[in-house]
């Protein structure tokens, strides 16, 4: 049985980590083995305490002295991962974990390379985000498709889904929030087979906790470009 290794990046999510961890349990399969990779990536608040509190909830913990950014704990969750398939969860309740079971039947019945998870062509709700977020997103993911001569409608949801031998973290340089911008700069080119599929979505403001700001716009451009002419 193929194995589906789940990363779990996590800074400062006391409110959501045992919630998503619960969410995940409750979606296991039996066509797959989950290994379930949390990365705390320094936080200050309570998420260790209760990652403590949890260890039955994952299979492996990695912890960092200090904050790095979520491209470095990405990184650190791939090098750790020993599964065929690959998906990025963040620990908040954004993207829900029952869409796990379509990313998994896609791997098996259609031998998927790379996955992507559409917010804008949402199963049955996506709540209504910034409509500058919206705009910039319709932009990254236009450039995305003419340079890469792809069909995608939505490259930065987080919900992205591929199999571990198309990356190779040595080559991953980006600390930041452009790093899924690096990442799919390398994995494109050597993907044959790439789907999008439709998913809900419960977006968050930066009010209630969201971490990517305006000015990460011009990071995944940049990653983008450079990644292309690599």
């Amino acid at each position: 049985m193929e194995t589906f290794s789940i990363i779990i990046p996590v800074f400062n999510e006391a409110n959501t980590m045992s919630k998503i961890l619960n969410r995940i349990k409750e979606t296991k399969s039996a066509k797959v083995n989950y290994e379930i990779i949390v990365v705390d990536d320094g936080s200050t608040d309570n998420t260790p305490i209760l990652l403590e509190e949890n260890k039955e909830l994952y299979d492996k913990l990695i912890l960092n002295k200090f904050n790095m950014g979520k491209g470095h704990a990405v990184i650190e969750g791939i090098n750790n991962a020993e599964g065929k398939y690959l998906i990025i969860q963040d620990a908040d309740l954004e993207y829900d974990p029952s869409e796990f079971e379509n990313f998994i039947k896609m791997f098996q019945e259609y031998n998927a390379d790379i996955i992507f998870g559409s917010r804008m062509r949402y199963k049955e709700f996506s709540r209504s985000f910034n409509f500058l977020n919206l705009v910039a997103n319709k932009i990254l993911t236009l450039y995305f498709n003419i340079l890469y001569n792809c069909t995608f409608t939505d490259i930065y949801s987080c919900y992205l889904s591929f199999k571990k031998e198309l990356v190779d973290t040595k080559n991953l340089k980006c600390y930041g929030f452009g790093q899924q911008a690096e990442i799919l700069s390398q994995i494109i080119k050597k993907s044959k087979n790439n789907f999008e599929i439709p998913i809900n979505y419960n977006g968050r403001s930066a009010k209630d906790g969201k971490k990517i700001r305006w000015y990460h716009f011009f990071s995944v451009i940049f990653q983008l470009t450079i990644g292309r002419f690599k």
